[in-house]
């Protein structure tokens, strides 16, 4: 037989967290920036250009076919951050977003040095290096993986591990 303890789920491991509240500040906030990036590519709210602009421009700067890539960038942006701002697998979005980053200053960002007055990497640096961040931590104590793992935990707790199916109410 397997031990729980030394052989986590697959499902523990993605909804583990630690038991800080700092991770809410973080997540919430770079997770409302990603959630508007990514609606600006989509759907062109907040000034943004929409999916055939942003796929547009992906095509003029070599990220082709840019539809289809403006398309996931978008969908990363915009579903992670809500993922992040809900607190629901934070770890799985941190790291999508962190590589969309990744793409986004190597790709686009580089050339242009740091600052992000010249159409630099530092912006995109930031959100990456933040996203590493939550990747490392999880999602925190007010954290809807917090709160899912913590119920697994107290059932198991109060039926010794085994899905106790008659209880009464």
């Amino acid at each position: 037989m397997s031990n729980t303890h030394n052989n986590p789920r697959i499902i523990d491991r993605l909804l583990s967290t630690d038991d800080s509240a700092g991770a809410l500040i973080l997540r919430v906030s770079i997770g409302l920036v990603f959630l508007a990036h990514g609606a600006q590519k989509l759907f062109g709210w907040f000034g943004g250009h929409g999916l055939a602009g942003t796929g547009q421009f992906f095509d003029s700067v070599g990220l082709q076919p840019g539809l289809i890539l403006a398309l996931l960038a978008g969908a990363t942006e915009f579903f992670g951050g809500l993922a992040l701002v809900a607190g629901l697998l934070v770890r799985p979005a941190s790291a999508a977003l962190a590589f969309a980053m990744a793409v986004a200053a190597f790709a686009v960002h580089w050339d242009k040095g740091f600052f992000v007055t010249n159409g630099g990497y530092e912006y995109a640096l930031t959100l990456a290096v933040a996203s590493l961040s939550l990747l490392a931590s999880g999602g925190g104590r007010y954290s809807l993986d917090g709160w899912l793992r913590g119920r697994g935990r107290a059932a198991k707790t109060w039926t010794g591990g085994v899905p106790n199916l008659g209880a009464s109410r």
